[in-house]
């Protein structure tokens, strides 16, 4: 197996880190500070190319492939740039652009992509409820057919760009008697009559994105707004975008990783204690060098799972292990940074107190730690729904 990047896809890494470290990291840093979004940010990074990088060339998109995809955003991470913006990139191309290319009509993306890609729309997608989280499934959202017409009662909740969204492609309930295949999916424009959003969430951490919930008063959507087949919601979208968003939004995570081990190197070996560098200490290296394990192994598995999806293999189960494993190991990670810092990696002043707060959500979001291992398990034992073996 052979696990070199080419030239162009080095390049291309170096380029974006370099970028992000001179362009969106200071603004991003601010914007966090602040519970603010940063537009001039995210117009940066449409200019640079980075809202494009999936998309086929006829709507201003780059083609870039998984892989390339993840490396940009890995290099984002990488130059420290918040897990919040990374996350309002991720909510809005992978989660709401990626359903609209691959499963719309020749004039959906036409009306939609191009803009998306030149950041003058943002995205969302409205899945998770107030009552129904990893069993999205059991969603009570509704949308009924009357005339040209779907109308849409319900409500969605924790989502991501919502406050500052053009349109979202949100999951509702078709069809009461068909389950899983009674669930559709749609693009909601956020100026429709009956869209609403509410109050902005104030969140531990990813601060530099803004996160409410979306309302529907018997909204009303144009029967061409459907996205995909009727009653293919949950389990088209689904497809679709599970793979994508527990590699390409796992990325930035990976990157941040990395980012902290830079960091606490360079702590370690100017902070003196005992007339020496900490550097020197062996409780100190030793995390260290746990670190730079754990960051390395995250990123051959997003590789891997990027490059099975480049490939067209299945990748559902190592897409899971993926977000698994470097969740669980950038939470760790994160804690041991503040550790090395101290209590200077307790103030705000430091990078790695932001990171330990932003670190957790990628315990909870995208499926919790819980249901991977729950996805995980039955492949490995081969089982269905209800416990029996298949």
């Amino acid at each position: 197996m052979d696990f070199q990047l080419t030239e162009e896809q080095i390049a291309f890494r170096k380029s974006v880190e370099k970028f992000a470290r001179k362009e969106i990291e200071p603004l991003t840093t601010e914007a966090e500070r602040n519970s603010e979004f940063s537009f001039e940010a995210w117009k940066k990074m449409a200019d640079f190319g980075m809202m494009g990088l999936p998309f086929p060339e006829q709507y201003g998109g780059s083609e870039a492939g998984v892989l390339t995809t993840c490396l940009g955003m890995e290099a984002l991470g990488r130059a420290g740039v918040d897990a919040g913006t990374t996350m309002a990139w991720g909510a809005s191309q992978i989660l709401c652009g990626i359903p609209i290319w691959l499963l719309g009509t020749d004039e959906q993306k036409e009306k939609y992509l191009p803009k998306m890609i030149t950041g003058e729309w943002i995205g969302c997608m409205g899945l998770t409820e107030p009552g129904a989280g990893s069993d999205a499934a059991s969603m009570k959202t509704t949308a009924v057919k009357k005339g040209d017409k779907y109308i849409m009662n319900g409500s969605k909740m924790f989502i991501t760009n919502a406050p500052i969204a053009h349109h979202c492609v949100v999951m509702a309930v078709t069809d009461k008697e068909a389950g899983h295949f009674g669930i559709s999916a749609f693009i909601v424009e956020t100026d429709f009559p009956g869209f609403s959003t509410g109050k902005d969430l104030d969140k531990m951490g990813n601060r530099a994105s803004v996160t409410s919930e979306l309302i529907f008063e018997d909204c009303e959507i144009p029967e061409e707004n459907l996205l995909g087949q009727l009653g293919f919601g949950f389990i088209g979208v689904g497809k679709t975008i599970l793979e994508w968003e527990r590699s390409c939004l796992i990325a930035a995570g990976v990157g941040g990783m990395q980012y902290a081990v830079e960091i606490c190197t360079k702590y370690a070996l100017e902070r003196h204690q005992f007339g020496k560098p900490i550097a020197h200490f062996q409780a100190i290296k030793h995390k260290i060098a746990d670190m730079k394990v754990w960051s390395q192994a995250a990123r051959l598995l997003l590789y891997r799972v990027a490059w099975m999806k480049d490939n067209d293999q299945p990748a559902m189960v190592e897409a899971c292990m993926n977000k698994l494993m470097c969740s669980e190991l950038g939470m760790r990670l994160c804690e041991e940074a503040v550790q090395i810092h101290g209590g200077y990696g307790y103030m705000k002043e430091y990078p790695v107190e932001r990171g330990f707060r932003d670190a957790k959500l990628g315990t909870i979001g995208a499926g919790t730690s819980e249901v991977q291992r729950m996805i995980i398990s039955k492949a490995i034992m081969n089982l269905k729904r209800g416990g029996k073996k298949k």
